[in-house]
Order: structure tokens, then C-alpha cells, then sequence
């Protein structure tokens, strides 16, 4: 091997790199080396390899400060494996270090290198954003006829807020009434043939052609005087089925604007609705719509016209007048509907034509140039008033027999020939009839079809917006600010002058005490309680939270509510209140801050940077820890601040349906979505039973239809199976306990004996509703008991709990201040326990009252039956006998054993299934009424009422159908009426099934239906089955003493039982 190196090594440090080069040939030549170049000299010593390492030092130091020719710059980072010695090593390429190690480059950071992909590879990358393109939203900010920097500022002027909703039958024209403030406040391009339906917003409510959720805009509108009003508006759905987002509405409005089909008149499932406005004391507007029906369906003449618009007011107030009765308001506070007190406005939302008596006289002064009061002539127009030519004057009595009435004459008979001449004539004679009325059209609107065309003739016959100006005189007048609320109505009928008349109704009350009466659950004297009720905007802030609605991808909620006192700002640290916080427990509360402040105006938003008090609000970035409404205030608040009362309703979910999804792996997104599902509807209900399985709960088909479709497409975003529709039953008891039983507790120191009995008939609706509560004194309760029910006074007296109760024991013992407050909630049900004891043997009962009722509000909320609710039931202690040491009658021996006595009580007293039953009010022509009862009989229904309708070819049956018999009734009736028949059905009330549940001599065939006497069996073993218990109630474990047992056994009645 020829060692070059060594002749490097043997030169001296002095001679440098040069002189090496140049003498290498004469050392070649010298004695040290062979003929082939070997070196044959001595051994080197280490002194030549020191000066060799200091030369290749310094050849490295002048290397570092040229670096490569081929410009990597070797000598700047350092390489791996090289020395600092020096040594020179072959470095492989792949060992080569270009750039620094992800440790030296951000320093703390943690660095992973991972060999195999985490990520799915169905799942991409970067996830795009999803959008469920179901809700139709605006692509951009509309142009509208107001500044929203001004609606913003009208907020801070309660005295120009009015807060309304509006309330119908379905296909009433609620939304399409909604559309004729939006055309008049929005400028775009819309076409005037088509229907708008700006409010329903979700692709599913266009499809299905109903709203079915409530939808607010806040709009700036005029009055005739060119007066600017903001008007937070609220349209809700007419479909009895969703009578849960009306309440929601109700509770935000200080009004209501009640819309009615002239043709069909009030309907039983508005009655309701206005029932619950009343007992929430908001006032009421009428809107006579479907004028136009009169005119091209009925093909009424102008005096059965009137005569029909007449009957329809008066009918109307009929039935306020029972509603104001069952309701308890006073007379002073009463208000009819006449179209002289101008609270009664006629429209045609389908042609856009709106008007009042005091528009329609204004309409003629201006035409015809008169010098008298508009006003005056207004009161003329209605009722028995004629229009004397000769004498030029309004009298009483018609000057001849065919004289027609002044409303006739001056208001319908102008809009029946605008119908005519704008349907039959030619285009050429329509411009010259106009013209004589001072309608100009241009020469394109002939060309429009009828409908479009008379839309034109009446936006310039009645003026702005089709006279929507006289709507606003209308609201503004008749239904108050948030501030003030006006007790005396018939004062405010009294007084014309707006302005006098918010005068006076301030000196009257200057605050919002009723709406903070009604919904806050507190204190009614405490500082907060002042704030709310002067809308204090500087006070303390508290807003109610009713209603959410998600966001364009469904994976978050905004929150919808009003605010009562104070201002929320963006960035506001809040807290939320929950539905079951109290003072003493105050779990259901967290701390959020708020993210985005906007004012919803159906398919847009408008963010703001805060919102006083009097106004509606959306909120984003809280949603999270509310599950249907709230209470909102400032994290800061130091008050003891009390909830706003959740919704109450009307109605029961009675409806429900299992499920489950379609993979197994998808259940936690399912669950998730029946999260959602619970905030987007407020009367659905999810629970798990026993077996495992998820059910849904609604109020009708078409309900929980929006509720699957919500899960599938929006919420869940999966595939799911469900079972077939079943409904909820309740368990009750029609005579008493053939025996005294009694129940021992396992350490066998106490005992009680009880008896269980049917309650008074119409007494447990009055304990739901309200009537009376538990939190009375003894003398009132005894009073309510001994007059409306004839109970005894020792047992009036001995009320000890009613039950099963809504929110739970732990509530209703922690906080006894705010339930006095919440009488009027449903938060108790219709069983009642009674304390039956001798007065001398009551102390020992009362030494475990507490495990007592406790073990009374289990027992009825899971019955022995089929783990139902019990019903109607009391319950009564005849004895106990109780340990004296405490311990010996605590709450684990006392609970469970006063379960098992009362389930025993239960079972002997007769026991028997309540399935709910369904309202049904059914519109059709009178040849299909033999069908209706056709379909009715063959569903164990049965029909109530049947009368034609005054006026018009169509009849109103009102019918009772059990809601087990319910499913797919509306398809049947359509398709045995050939369409015509068109119904609503809602729950009604209770009933006994037919049969006895626990007769096992009953033999139930597969594929045959039971007859009438084998129902209730029938339903109780299918129920068992469902809910994954044993074949038959097993009665023995409710029995602790063994000569008990024999003596049931040896019972007539109760033999079939064991």
C-alpha cells in the first residue's frame, strides 16, 4: 500500500504547503522508499503526528472561511461524525446532516416521529367545512328600507318597541301576513306572482308547505303619520302538533295578533293557545283574513259577505268571553273584538290588501277631497248603519228595502268590482276603469296574470305596503311597550290620541309589573325583581332564555331570549341559571362569556354590540350548558337571583317511538344528536329504558317525523332504525283496597299499613294545573278540599305530598321560597298520599314522613303494572308503627318498604290501564261527515259534535280518537273523503282502557286483533315485553306476610291474580 500521507507528515511546519508539493519527486528518488514507491524507513514517531494535527488544524480554520467550491458550505454545520480532532472519515450520504434536528429547532417543543398513520384513510387531511344546506339563508346582507344602525338605536327607546306574535290556525295566513311587513321593509327584487314564505326558513317547511318552527325578524315600520316603530315579530307554526314553539313565542311578546280565516273561523286548538295568553295577561289583536275567499270561492254577494265577516267577529268573542271566564279575568280587563274600537283589521294577505275602518275612511277623504274627520265617518261603516244620498247623512234605519249597509256599500262593494273588472275584462277597459279610481299601472302589469295584477290594483288602492301602515296604528296602539302595560283596556279602547293614551297608561303603571309577575320565580319585591319591573337598562341584567336555533352546520346553538332588565354586551361574563337551580343548590349553574350578540331576522343576522332591556336577543358561544331555557345575569351579580318559571305547556307528549341506529358503532353519535334534538325541540322528551333502548317522545306524527328527520340529516348525521309507534299509558285503581296492607321494613322494626283508593273525579287535573299546591297552609288546604271535593277535615288536613313530582323532591324541600312562587307550574301529579292515622298514633307516622313521601313519589312514578305513571290514586297511611332509635327508621329501611305497601295497596284496589285520547277537529263538506264517523268507528272513536259553518258549503266535526287508534287516521280520513277532510288532533285527556290487565284467563291469538275486553291486557304484556320485564306482574313480592297472601289468595275477586 503506497502511504502519500507520510510525505506530507516529514515536511516541517515552516515549509508550508507549497514547498511539500514541489519536493515530493526528489524524496520519491530518495533510500527511504523501494522501486515501487514503499516506504523502507524508519518508524515515525508521535512528535510528527502532533505537527501533523496542528497543520491540518490550520487547514481546517482556512477551509471554514472559503468553504466548498461547490457551495454547500461544509465548514457551517457542523458535520455528524466528524471530530473535533480533525480526523478525516468518509461520511456516508445518507448520514449527511443539511438541517437541524426539530429538537435544536423549537427548542421546548415536544417532537413525535411516527412510523404509521393515525388517521383514518376515509378521513381527509384537512377537513372541509360542511354545511347542511337545509336552512335557506340569505348569501348576503339584504338592502331594507331602515339603517340598521337605526333599528339598533330604537332599541334603547322602549316607548317605540313592541313585542309581538302572531297566532293562527295552519294555512290562516300567519306567514303570509309576515311577508307583506317584509316586503315592505326589504328591497329586492320580488317577483309578484310567487309566495314568498320569507319566515319559514327551513327547506322542510317549504317542502311540506307549514311552519314548522317559530321564526322572528325585527322590523322598522311606519304608521300612517310616518311615525318609525320597531317591531320584534315572531311568526309560529298553526299545526296543533307544535304547540311548543308557540308557548315559547307567548312568553317573549307583550302581544298577540290573532290571525283568522274569515271561511273557517276560530279553531279548538287556538282556543287553547289563546287561553294560555290570557292567563299570561297579554292583549290581543284580530286580523280577519281571506277576504278574498268570500269573493272567489264562496262567490258570496257583498251582503252575505258582510253578514259572514259579522258572525265571524262575534263568534270569535263568544269564546273569549268562556275563555275569560275560565280563566278568572277581571271585567275591566276583558277586551272584545269590534271593528269601532279599530283592535279588528280586514286583510287579504294573499293580495296584500290590509286595511281598518279609520285607513278606509282616510282612503275616501283624500279621494274625494272631504273636509270632515276621517274619523268620523269610521264609526259609520260598521254594523246597522246606512248611507242616506238624499239627505246626505248616516242613519240607522235603511232609507229604502234595498239599501245595503255602509260597510257594504262604501268597503266591499269597491273591492268586489276591483275583483270583476280585474278577472273579466280586457286589458284596454281595465286601464280606463282604473283610471277613473286613479290606479295607473304600466303597460307590463296587464300582461301579468290575475292574481299578480290585483296585487298591483291594491298596492296603490289602499297605499304603502297595501296599507300596512294602518296594521301599525293598529299594534301600536292597542298592544303596549315593553314598559308599559295598561290595566283598564276599556280605558284604552276609550282614548283615540296615542300619544294621551301612553301618557295616561304611564301615570296608570309605569312598569312591566305583570310580565315580571308571571314569569320571574322570585322575590317579587327584591331589587331585581324593581329592575325588571322599571326596565331599568342600567340595572341588573336579566335575560330569559326560551328558545334555540342552530347554526348553518348544526354542530352548535345559538340561544334566543328576551331581556327583562339591565344590557348584555359581547365579551359579558354571565351566569347561566338551569331549570332546576336554586339558592341551595346551585349545581345547575356554570360561568360563560358571551361570543356574539345579533338580531335575528329569519335568513340573516344582525351582529350588534349590545342589546337593552325590552328586546330580543340571539346569543352565540353559551349554548353549552343549557339544555331548553334559562336564566340568564352578570357574573358579577351578588343578588340572590331566583329563575325565570320554565315554559309551561299546554299539552302532554303521548307519542312515542324506539330507536336505535343502523351500525352499533354509531350509537355515541346518536346520543349525541338526541342531545341536540332536546335543545331544538322544547317539548320532546328522550329517555333509556331498561332494556336499553332510546325512545323518542312528541306530541303527534308530523312531530316526531321533523324530529327523525332532524336526527338522520342534521344532528346525527346517520342512518337509524325505528320501532313502530306505541303510546304512553298510566296506571290508576277504580275502587278501594279489598284488604289493609301492610309492608315490614328487612330489619323488621317497622311497619306500615296503607290503602289505596280512586281520587275524586276532575281532581287530579286541578293539582297539574296549578289550583292547588302543596305549599299551602293547612287552612286553605282544607278549605279547597272541603268545598270543591266534600274531603272531611281531619283528612284535608293530613295532606302530606302530591306526586310524582316533575322536578324531584330534592327541589321542592331546598328552596320553599321559590316554590311558593311557582304554584301555578305543573311541578305535582294527580296522586295525592294522605296521613289517615288516628290523631293519637300520628306522631309515630310523622317520624319518617320524609322516607314516607319519598317512597310515595317512587312508587307512582314507576307503577307495578307495566312501570308506568300511576293516576288519580290516593294513598293513605291507616298506620305505622316506627322504631324509636332514629337509625332503625332511616331512609334506607322506610323508602323501599313504603314502595312495596303502596304498590300492594295498589294492586288490590283494582287496578286498571289510562291510555290518552286525542282531540280531533275536523274541517269538511257535508257530504263527507257519513265517512268521518265511518273511520272514527273503526278506530273505538266517536263524534262529539257535528254543525255546519254559517256561510260557507263546510262542516266542523269534533271527535274523540284514543291515541293508540291514532296512527296514520289523517291519511285514512283523506283517502275515504277523497281529500276534503282535513283535521288537527291533539291530546285531550285520560281514559280507562277496556279490560283487566290482570286477568290471565285471557288468551291473546297472534295476527287477530283483541276485541274491546282484551285490551288492556293485551297492551300490558306487550308493554312488559317491550321493556324487557317478566311475562306477568309478579304479585307475591309485594306481599311480606304469609297469611296476607292466603287471605288475597282466598279473595274472589283477586284469585286470578295469583
Amino acid at each position: 500500500m503506497i502511504r502519500v500521507c507520510s510525505c506530507w507528515r516529514s515536511c516541517s511546519e515552516g515549509e508550508g504547503l507549497r514547498t511539500a508539493g514541489t519536493g515530493l519527486g526528489s524524496i520519491m528518488e530518495d533510500s527511504l522508499y523501494d522501486e515501487f514507491g514503499n516506504y523502507q524507513g524508519p518508524d515515525i514517531d508521535d512528535d510528527e503526528d502532533e505537527e501533523d494535527d496542528d497543520l491540518l488544524g490550520g487547514i481546517d480554520e482556512e477551509e471554514k472561511g472559503k468553504g466548498d467550491d461547490d457551495g454547500t458550505g461544509v465548514g457551517d454545520v457542523p458535520m455528524e461524525g466528524v471530530e473535533a480532532s480533525g480526523d478525516r472519515q468518509i461520511i456516508l450520504h445518507e448520514d449527511k446532516k443539511y438541517y437541524p434536528d426539530a429538537e435544536e429547532l423549537y427548542g421546548d417543543a415536544e417532537a413525535l416521529v411516527q412510523m404509521e398513520d393515525t388517521q383514518p384513510l376515509t378521513d381527509p387531511i384537512i377537513t372541509p367545512v360542511q354545511s347542511k344546506n337545509f336552512d335557506l339563508l340569505e348569501k348576503k346582507m339584504p338592502d331594507t328600507t331602515f339603517d340598521f344602525n337605526f333599528l339598533a338605536a330604537m332599541m334603547d327607546k322602549p316607548n317605540l318597541v313592541r313585542n309581538i306574535c302572531f297566532l293562527g290556525a295552519m294555512h290562516h295566513g300567519k306567514t303570509t301576513f309576515m311577508d307583506l311587513l317584509v316586503l315592505n321593509t326589504h328591497e329586492k327584487d320580488w317577483k309578484v306572482g310567487k309566495e314568498i314564505r320569507y319566515t319559514d326558513s327551513r327547506q322542510d317547511e317549504q317542502d311540506r308547505g307549514i311552519t314548522v318552527k317559530a321564526s322572528s325578524m325585527s322590523l322598522v315600520l311606519q304608521d300612517s303619520k310616518d311615525k318609525s316603530y320597531l317591531f320584534h315579530a315572531m311568526d309560529t307554526p298553526g299545526h296543533s302538533n307544535f304547540q311548543d314553539e308557540v308557548i315559547a313565542a307567548l312568553a317573549m311578546a307583550d302581544g298577540v295578533v290573532l290571525v283568522v280565516d274569515v271561511v273557517v273561523g276560530l279553531t279548538q286548538h287556538i282556543e287553547r293557545m289563546l287561553k294560555h295568553a290570557f292567563q299570561d295577561n297579554l292583549k290581543v289583536v284580530l286580523v280577519i283574513n281571506g277576504l278574498d275567499r268570500l269573493i272567489m270561492e264562496l262567490k258570496l254577494p257583498p251582503t252575505d259577505a258582510y253578514h259572514k265577516l259579522r258572525y265571524c267577529i262575534e263568534d270569535i268573542n263568544e269564546t273569549m268571553e268562556k275563555l275569560y271566564d275560565s280563566a278568572g279575568t277581571e271585567v275591566d280587563e276583558r277586551v272584545y273584538f269590534s271593528p269601532l274600537k279599530g283592535n279588528v283589521i280586514f286583510s287579504s294577505a294573499l293580495f296584500r290588501m290590509v286595511f281598518t275602518l279609520e285607513s278606509y275612511a282616510a282612503i275616501y277623504a283624500e279621494t274625494h277631497g272631504f273636509s270632515f274627520d276621517h274619523l268620523i265617518l269610521a264609526k259609520c261603516l260598521w254594523g246597522d248603519m246606512y248611507y242616506n244620498a238624499d239627505e246626505r247623512k248616516f242613519q240607522k234605519t235603511p232609507p229604502d228595502a234595498e239599501q245595503p249597509r255602509s260597510f257594504v256599500q262604501f268597503v266591499l262593494e269597491p273591492i268586489y268590482k276591483i275583483f270583476a273588472h280585474c278577472l273579466g275584462e280586457e286589458k284596454e277597459d281595465l286601464a280606463q276603469t282604473l283610471a277613473e279610481v286613479g290606479i295607473y299601472l304600466h303597460k307590463r302589469d296587464y300582461e301579468l296574470d290575475a292574481r299578480a295584477l290585483i296585487r298591483k290594483v291594491f298596492q296603490q288602492y289602499f297605499g304603502s305596503g297595501g296599507g300596512l301602515p294602518s296594521f301599525v296604528d293598529m299594534v301600536v296602539r292597542h298592544i303596549p311597550n315593553p314598559k308599559e302595560i295598561c290595566r283598564s283596556q276599556s280605558f284604552r279602547e276609550g282614548v283615540v290620541n296615542v300619544r294621551l293614551m301612553s301618557f295616561l297608561c304611564s301615570l296608570l303603571q309605569e312598569n312591566a309589573a305583570i310580565k315580571v309577575e308571571k314569569l320571574y320565580s322570585g322575590d317579587q319585591d327584591g331589587a331585581v325583581s324593581e329592575d325588571m319591573k322599571k326596565l331599568d337598562t342600567t340595572g341588573y341584567l336579566m335575560l330569559h332564555v326560551v328558545k334555540q336555533y342552530h347554526r348553518p352546520d348544526c354542530n352548535a346553538f345559538d340561544v334566543f331570549g328576551r331581556v327583562l332588565s339591565g344590557t348584555v354586551f359581547r365579551g359579558d361574563r354571565v351566569k347561566i341559571l338551569g331549570e332546576t337551580y336554586s339558592l341551595d343548590d346551585d349545581e345547575d349553574m356554570a360561568i360563560k362569556e358571551i361570543q356574539n350578540l345579533w338580531i335575528l331576522e329569519g335568513r340573516y343576522r344582525v351582529e350588534v354590540s349590545h342589546v337593552p332591556a325590552g328586546n330580543w336577543v340571539l346569543i352565540g358561544g353559551i349554548e353549552t350548558c343549557i339544555k331548553k331555557t334559562a336564566t340568564i345575569t352578570t357574573a358579577s351579580n351578588e343578588e340572590e337571583v331566583e329563575i325565570f318559571r320554565p315554559l309551561r305547556f299546554p299539552t302532554t307528549p303521548v307519542i312515542k317511538v324506539a330507536i336505535e341506529p343502523l351500525q352499533p358503532a354509531e350509537l355515541p353519535k346518536m346520543v349525541d344528536g338526541l342531545r341536540k334534538i332536546d335543545k331544538a325541540y322544547p317539548l320532546s322528551k328522550t329517555k333509556v329504558e331498561e332494556s336499553g333502548e332510546h325512545v323518542l317522545l312528541g306530541t303527534g306524527e308530523v312531530y316526531l317525523d321533523c324530529i327523525l328527520h332532524d336526527l338522520r340529516r342534521l344532528y346525527g348525521d346517520l342512518e337509524i332504525k325505528v320501532a313502530d309507534p306505541v303510546v304512553e299509558f298510566c296506571e290508576t285503581v277504580v275502587e278501594t283496597s279489598s284488604l289493609k296492607c301492610f309492608a315490614e321494613t328487612p330489619n323488621k322494626k317497622n311497619k306500615i299499613y296503607m290503602v289505596a283508593e280512586p281520587l275524586e273525579k276532575g281532581l287530579g287535573e286541578d293539582i297539574e294545573k296549578g289550583k292547588v299546591s302543596i305549599e299551602w297552609n293547612k287552612r286553605r288546604m282544607s278549605d279547597f278540599f272541603t268545598k270543591n271535593y266534600d274531603w272531611d277535615l281531619l283528612a284535608s288536613r293530613s295532606v302530606w305530598a302530591f306526586g310524582p313530582e316533575v322536578y324531584g323532591s330534592e327541589r321542592l324541600t331546598a328552596s320553599r321560597a321559590s316554590i311558593q312562587s311557582l304554584m301555578d307550574l305543573e311541578v305535582n301529579g294527580p296522586n295525592v298520599l294522605v296521613d289517615d292515622c288516628l290523631p293519637s298514633e300520628a306522631k309515630f307516622s310523622r317520624r319518617a314522613q320524609r322516607g314516607l313521601v319519598q317512597g310515595f313519589q317512587w312508587a307512582t312514578k314507576e307503577g307495578p303494572l307495566c312501570d308506568e305513571k300511576i293516576r288519580s290514586c290516593k294513598f293513605k297511611i291507616l298506620n305505622a308503627q316506627m322504631a324509636e332509635d332514629a337509625v332503625l327508621r332511616g331512609g334506607g329501611q322506610i323508602i323501599p318498604t313504603a314502595r312495596r305497601v303502596a304498590y300492594s295497596a295498589f294492586l288490590l284496589a283494582t287496578p286498571r290501564l289510562m291510555e290518552p285520547v286525542m282531540f280531533s277537529d275536523i274541517e269538511c263538506p257535508a257530504d263527507c261527515v257519513a265517512a268521518i264517523y265511518n273511520v272514527l268507528s273503526r278506530r273505538r272513536g266517536h263524534v262529539i259534535r257535528d254543525l255546519p259553518k254559517p256561510g260557507s258549503p263546510m262542516y266542523s266535526v269534533h271527535a274523540y280518537l284514543p291515541a293508540m287508534e291514532s296512527f296514520g287516521f289523517e291519511t285514512d280520513l283523506r283517502t275515504h273523503t277523497s281529500g276534503q277532510a282535513m283535521c288537527q288532533t291533539f291530546f285531550d285527556h285520560w281514559e280507562h282502557v277496556p279490560g283487566d290487565p290482570l286477568d290471565r284467563s285471557i288468551l291473546l291469538r297472534p295476527l287477530e286483533p283483541a276485541p274491546a275486553p282484551h285490551l288492556a291486557r293485551e297492551f300490558m304484556l306487550k308493554m312488559r315485553r317491550r321493556k324487557g320485564l317478566s311475562e306477568d306482574v309478579s304479585v307475591h313480592k309485594f306481599f311480606d306476610d304469609p297469611m296476607l297472601l292466603e287471605l288475597a289468595k282466598q279473595d274472589a275477586e283477586l284469585s286470578s291474580y295469583f
